[in-house]
This record gives C-alpha cells, sequence and structure tokens, in this order.
C-alpha cells in the first residue's frame, strides 16, 4: 500500500481527495493546511478519520513517512514544498504552475532527477476528451499539416482569494492549461511570442485579467490567444473556442460537445474556392488517455509504480510554463519575446 500525504486543504483539494480515493493500492495518511481546522475538515469530509493531521508538510513527513506528496498549494509555495518532499524522497504531483519562475521550475527538475523520484503537474486539461480527440484528429493529418491554431477564452469567475490579488493572474494561473492544450494540439513546441495584457474598466481584479499573444512554434506554427477573466455574457467554455487550420481543411471546436471538420481539395483551374466536404473526428487510440484529474493521477500512481513516464512531468510541462513567462516577459517589456526552455 502506497502512502500519499496532501498539502494545501482549499477548494481545488477536493477533486484531488476524490480522484485518489478511486485509486487501488493507494492510501491518504495525512492532510495538511496552514489552517490545520480546514485539513481536520476535509478529512472529515472524505471519512479519512486516520489521516495525520498538521500545519505544515514537516509534521506530515515526520509522522507519516508517506511515499508521495500531492501538492495542491498556492504558487508562492510550490517550490520550497516540492523540494522538501523530494529531499524527503517522495514522488510528488504538484497542480500548477509547477514555479513562479523558469528558474524554480529548473531547479525543481534537476531535483527530481537527482533524487530519483518523479516531479510530475496535474495539468488536467490536456486529459479532457475534446482536447485529445482534436490531437488526434491532428495527427492521423485529417486537415494535413497544422498551419494555425487560433484559441478564444472569455469567462467571469469571481474567485475572491489569492487569485484576485495575483499579478498576471490570467496567464499565470489559467492560460498555460490553454497553451498547454495548443502544445499538444499542434504537436510542436513553442519559439517565440508577442502579448499584450491589461485590466479592463470594472474589473474586479487587481491587476490584468485580459491578454492577447501571438506565438510562433516550431514548423512555422502561428498560435493566437486571446482571453479574459472579467468578460460577463456570451461567455465561452473553460476549453476555449478553437480553430485550427492545416494544409487540408480546418477544424472547429466550442469547447464543449460542437465540433465542425471541413476538409478541402486543391482548388482547380478557373476555381475561385476550394471543394470542401464535411468529415467526422476519428476515436480516440487507447493510449489516448482522458479523466481530467483522475487520468493525470492514474498515470503518474502508475508511473511510481514503475510504469511509463508521464507526460505531464516536469521536463515536459515546464515548455508550456515557458509560454507562460515568455508571454508575461513580453507584456512587461511590450518586445517580442525569444523562448527558451
Amino acid at each position: 500500500m502506497q502512502r500519499a500525504v496532501l498539502v494545501g486543504c482549499g477548494a481545488m483539494s477536493r477533486a484531488w481527495l476524490e480522484a485518489a480515493q478511486t485509486i487501488d493500492g493507494l492510501s491518504v495518511v495525512g492532510l495538511a493546511d496552514i489552517d490545520a481546522e480546514r485539513a481536520r475538515a476535509r478529512a472529515a469530509e472524505f471519512g479519512l478519520a486516520d489521516a495525520a493531521i498538521a500545519d505544515s508538510l514537516d509534521a506530515l513527513l515526520e509522522t507519516t513517512r508517506p511515499d508521495i506528496v500531492f501538492d495542491v498549494t498556492v504558487p508562492s509555495a510550490r517550490h520550497a514544498i516540492v523540494a522538501k518532499a523530494l529531499a524527503a524522497g517522495c514522488h510528488v504531483l504538484s497542480e500548477k504552475p509547477m514555479g513562479t519562475s523558469l528558474a524554480e521550475a529548473r531547479d525543481l527538475i534537476a531535483r527530481a532527477d537527482a533524487a530519483g523520484r518523479l516531479f510530475v503537474v496535474i495539468q488536467n486539461r490536456r486529459y479532457i476528451e475534446g482536447v485529445r480527440r482534436i490531437a488526434r484528429a491532428v495527427a492521423d493529418g485529417l486537415i494535413g499539416d497544422i498551419t494555425s491554431l487560433h484559441c478564444d477564452f472569455f469567462l467571469a469567475p469571481h474567485f475572491g482569494g489569492f487569485r484576485e490579488e495575483m499579478a498576471h493572474v490570467l496567464l499565470l494561473d489559467m492560460a498555460i492549461h490553454t497553451f498547454d492544450a495548443a502544445r499538444l494540439m499542434a504537436g510542436a513546441a513553442p519559439t517565440a511570442v508577442y502579448c499584450r495584457e491589461w485590466n479592463p474598466t470594472g474589473s474586479w481584479y487587481e491587476r490584468d485579467s485580459s491578454a492577447a499573444a501571438i506565438f510562433e512554434m516550431e514548423r512555422g506554427v502561428v498560435f493566437t490567444y486571446r482571453g479574459s477573466w472579467c468578460a460577463d455574457g456570451l461567455m465561452t467554455s473553460w476549453e476555449s473556442q478553437w480553430r485550427l487550420i492545416g494544409t487540408k481543411g480546418t477544424l472547429l471546436w466550442d469547447g464543449h460537445d460542437g465540433v465542425r471538420i471541413e476538409t478541402a481539395k486543391p482548388a482547380g483551374p478557373g476555381q475561385f474556392f476550394s471543394e470542401v466536404a464535411a468529415a467526422e473526428l476519428p476515436p480516440l487510440a487507447p493510449s489516448d488517455r482522458t479523466g481530467g484529474h483522475l487520468g493525470v493521477l492514474q498515470d503518474f500512481i502508475a508511473a511510481t509504480r514503475g510504469g511509463p513516464i508521464p507526460e505531464t512531468v516536469g521536463r515536459e510541462n515546464i515548455k508550456s510554463l515557458a509560454m507562460v513567462f515568455g508571454a508575461i516577459e513580453s507584456a512587461e517589456t511590450g518586445r517580442r519575446v525569444d523562448i527558451s526552455i
């Protein structure tokens, strides 16, 4: 039986514990939060009567000797928590972002390598079926070679708490999901970005809650992003609205269940437009893992038991984080920024 502890018992911890309780051979033996009463309440909610309760990871490491640490803390605590867990010989599954800077992220990757332990990020939205099926369609060449991806993300959540006080809140806390999905769909890494941030009049966020960015990617692919967390009315889904353009057609996804695809034949002599025909998304392949939080958790636990390295392991996820920090640097400087991993 593998022993796991969870650190950070805010609202997001529910999804983690719901997923963890479905994994055979995994026992959550401790919970910690700076407010120990919140950890105690979460333990009671999930029937973890025997779990140790603490106000710090240090206390849990000493009393429970876990194999695994689930890090669900705020981003500013990430580096200290993950570094401490790795030093204690634990595998770590962490909330995103994996660091508050690329330097922090690189340091944690190096620490995980030195410790011979896994440091994996719960980039759960790439495990959504719609994202997976579109990535499969692109990989199968349904619309030819991808030339560009275009994405709209417009919502208006009132989180309260730390998010409404964060700098670069949209880019750092949410856009990484969208950037990660774009990287998966395109099958290409980022190379450069130009970005503009702003905070609309009437915003309930202290800092910039809206952004627009143009990413250059490998093979000449371009990815454009328009987003806001301060956009009431006609909101998109949390997965955004997408248009993917390839050399043989176009795919539209509304972020819910609506997908439209048209493939095109090259225009013949005298034709103004090419002939197009509707196409269907291909089925998922057995390797196309889904399940959101549960999918990531299943892959992580399997890897700790000798299975394949998860696709959201730190050394891969840093490519998505680099898109975030590249966009932030561009927004701060007003310049196009090269992205180096």
